[in-house]
């Protein structure tokens, strides 16, 4: 069983162009000053232009309406937005046509999907009280309860443990970001193409 794809915390314009050629669906991009993965607006725009997938704009804290300008200027085509307004944010932006990946962190017991906006896709992630997302570190997948909603599965996945993760928990789509990298904020191509070659494996 393969799952749709998305790489987050893109910020190498060729590993952008790896992923695609690896079959990636979509393509994450942090516009949050301070993460180790941030690129500003203008990078965002120049990374996205010519990219032939989904690509998101990743956002903590920002207004409803200053997401979807963000994400309408840089040319994105969806959000992924965390923290306060986001439950916002998330409807604004599928009002405007925006596809919407909606994080839900995950402690010690089933995640609630019951303030996931309709039109949004949840996105299944560790909780941490120091950052949103890029933790590097799974939940328990037991928690998961399949509900017939679709969903995306976040937290610690790379080429090691995607597979058992689609086995176990039978995710529409599933993400990653930090245990792709060399460095903080440094993808390592070779990591990248193999956890989307993984995912995608029958």
């Amino acid at each position: 069983m393969s799952a749709w794809v998305k790489v987050c915390g893109i910020t190498d314009p060729a590993v952008a162009a790896a992923a695609v050629d690896a079959g990636v669906d979509a393509l994450g991009f942090v516009v949050v000053p301070g993460s180790p993965r941030a690129v500003t607006p203008e990078q965002a725009e120049a990374l996205i232009g010519g990219v032939e997938v989904s690509t998101f704009v990743v956002t903590v804290d920002a207004e409803a309406a200053r997401v979807v300008e963000l994400a309408t200027a840089v040319g994105a085509s969806g959000i992924q937005p965390h923290g306060r307004y986001a439950a916002e944010a998330a409807r604004e932006a599928s009002a405007a046509g925006f596809e919407v990946l909606f994080p839900v962190p995950v402690r010690d017991a089933p995640p609630d999907l019951g303030d996931v906006p309709p039109a949004a896709i949840p996105l299944l992630d560790r909780f941490d009280p120091t950052i949103h997302g890029g933790s590097g570190r799974t939940f328990d997948w037991r928690l998961v309860r399949r509900s017939g909603r679709r969903f995306v599965l976040a937290g610690g996945l790379g080429p090691d443990n995607v597979r058992r993760a689609i086995a176990m928990v039978a995710p529409w789509g599933v993400d990653a970001s930090s245990r792709l990298e060399s460095a903080p904020g440094r993808k390592d191509t070779a990591k990248v193409v193999a956890f989307i070659e993984e995912a995608k494996r029958p």
